[in-house]
Order: C-alpha cells, then structure tokens, then sequence
C-alpha cells in the first residue's frame, strides 16, 4: 500500500521536536547529551505514531544503543509496516560546537523497500546526472569529472566537488586539485553533504569519497526525490564487518549500489535543522514557541514533491 501523505505532518513532527530536544545542548561542548536528548525524543514520538515501524538503520545494534538500534519495533502496531532510518543528530559536533549543519534526519519506506545498512564505511557518488555511465564508482577520477564536465556543459575548472575533509581523502584531493575542480570542503555531516548536488543554489556538483553506510542510504532517500544520480559501495575491513553484512543478507561483499536498489517505492524523507546550514535553517526561539525548518521529500506513487516546512512549537 502507498505510503498516505497524512504521515508526512506527523514524521516532520518527529524530527522537530527531536531538533528541538537537541537544540537545548547547542555550543555547550557536551555532544552525547546533545544526541541523546534527540534520540529519547524521537523514540517517544515514533512509538506514539499509528504505525508497525520497524528501524532498519538506527543509533547501532541492541547492545550498543538501547534505544532506536537496528530491529527495534515502533509504534502502536497499528496502522501501515514502514522500514524506519533514522539519524536523530547528524553532525554531533556541529551541534556540541554551535557550528552550522546539524540535523535531525528520518527516512520511511514501506516495510522490504529500504536497504539495511550495516555500520561500515560506504564509498558514495551523487551528482546531478540521472544518466548512467556518466559518473560511476568504477571510474576514475579524472574520467567523471571530465564526464560530468562534458554533461553539464562546464569547463572542469567551473565544476565544485563536495567532500568531507579526512586524510583518507587526501589522493582523490590531490587529483581534484590538478584537474582545477573547485572544492567544497565538509568536516562531518555528509547527509547534507550527499544533497547539495539537488539545487543549482548550493553551487555544488559532485559529492564523492568515503563516510557512512547509514548516512549514504539516509542521503539516497532524499535524492530519489530528486532528478540526481547515487552510487554506494560497503566497505568491509574486518571479519566481524563481513559476517555481520552477511547476516543482514548481503551476499556479493563487493557490490555497487544504485539508488534504485537502496529504496524502491514510496518514501518520506525529513531533515529538520538544528543550527543553520545550507539545506535548512536552525531552531529558533521566539517568545514562547520554538520555530524549525524541515526539508521534505515524498515520493508517492511515482509522483515526487520537494517542500521546505516551518513548524511553531509551544514550550
């Protein structure tokens, strides 16, 4: 069954009031506080919703996290079976520091249609090129960027690259650097990151390196919304990470995902901002009530819609 569109007010309300729950420790150095008050405030919401939520990417497995970990139930049993990613705090320095970018992020699908992401690294590509064999994985630097180059009709020097700024970046770097591609350097939250390439506002064309599995298929889901391309590749480094992946039913360790094989179907993407950032603006309090912006995406039935929502709380 479609996902009804009456959820989509109630899942902007979950990210909200958890955007808000975390806003409480913004600039105050304490970032476990900051995603616990996020995480309890989801959790609580979520199990007060008409639905049979199961999470399929949460806060880590039974024994690492108590709350919204890996197969956790949600809600009253309900209503709809909905596959549930959650990210309660994405940017937990952004938000220990009162730097821009901190989100509260939730991703729903109908149950089986959203990829179960093991906590692992992802290498990841999204740029605005829906057709195949433009940018891949597989290729080379040089050979996407003079792909997309040549797509977009730019000179690679007019081109910008997002990633996040690690030293296990510094080759793809370097390479960027002697192709002239302008760079837009990010030091955590590559959600965000993955999506700047929606909108020609953002000024960003290519999203690429290595972060996250669960935040790639939480960035996948929005960009379905979207006429953009994604690519995700698991990488598993220890024995423990390959056993784990074969659990989940993952069988070709080595395989690359298109953002059709990481969400089928309907969808409802939220991401509700924390601190101001380039996707959505911050909490804010104004006399009594606490003002936050959510971007949402909802694909339903094929049809795809893109709004920016602000919410009034009371305190």
């Amino acid at each position: 069954m479609p996902i009804d569109k009456k959820f989509i007010d109630q899942f902007v309300n979950v990210t909200s009031k958890a955007a808000i729950a975390s806003s409480h420790f913004v600039g105050r150095k304490d970032k476990i506080a900051a995603d616990k008050s996020a995480v309890d405030s989801m959790r609580s919401e979520l199990n007060n919703m008409d639905i049979k939520g199961e999470i399929v990417i949460g806060e880590g497995e039974l024994d690492e996290a108590p709350m919204l970990y890996i197969g956790e139930k949600l809600g009253t049993n309900n209503g709809p079976e909905l596959d549930i990613a959650v990210d309660p705090l994405e940017g937990t320095n952004f938000a220990a520091n009162n730097l821009p970018g901190a989100l509260s992020v939730i991703a729903i699908a109908e149950k089986d249609n959203l990829f179960k992401a093991p906590e692992t690294y992802m290498e990841k590509i999204s740029t605005k090129a829906k057709e195949k064999n433009v940018v891949d994985l597989d290729y080379s630097v040089k050979k996407n960027i003079f792909n997309l180059s040549e797509y977009l009709n730019k000179k690679p020097e007019d081109l910008t690259a997002c990633i996040l700024d690690r030293p296990r970046h510094n080759k793809i770097i370097a390479e960027l650097r002697d192709l002239k591609v302008r760079i837009k350097f990010i030091s955590d939250g590559d959600v965000s990151g993955a999506l700047l390439v929606t909108d020609e506002k953002y000024s960003v064309d290519i999203f690429l390196g290595k972060g996250g599995g669960p935040e790639g298929v939480l960035a996948a889901a929005a960009l379905d919304t979207f006429d953009c391309s994604f690519q995700g590749r698991f990488l598993f480094e220890t024995d423990k990470d390959k056993q784990r992946a074969k659990e989940m039913g993952i069988e070709d360790l080595t395989k690359k995902y298109d953002l059709n094989e990481i969400i089928k179907g309907d969808s409802i993407f939220c991401a509700t901002g924390i601190t101001s950032g380039d996707l959505v603006m911050g909490v804010k309090n104004e006399e009594d009530k606490f003002i936050s912006e959510t971007l949402v995406t909802h694909k339903h039935s094929g049809l795809k819609k893109v709004i920016k929502l602000n919410q009034k709380i009371t305190r």
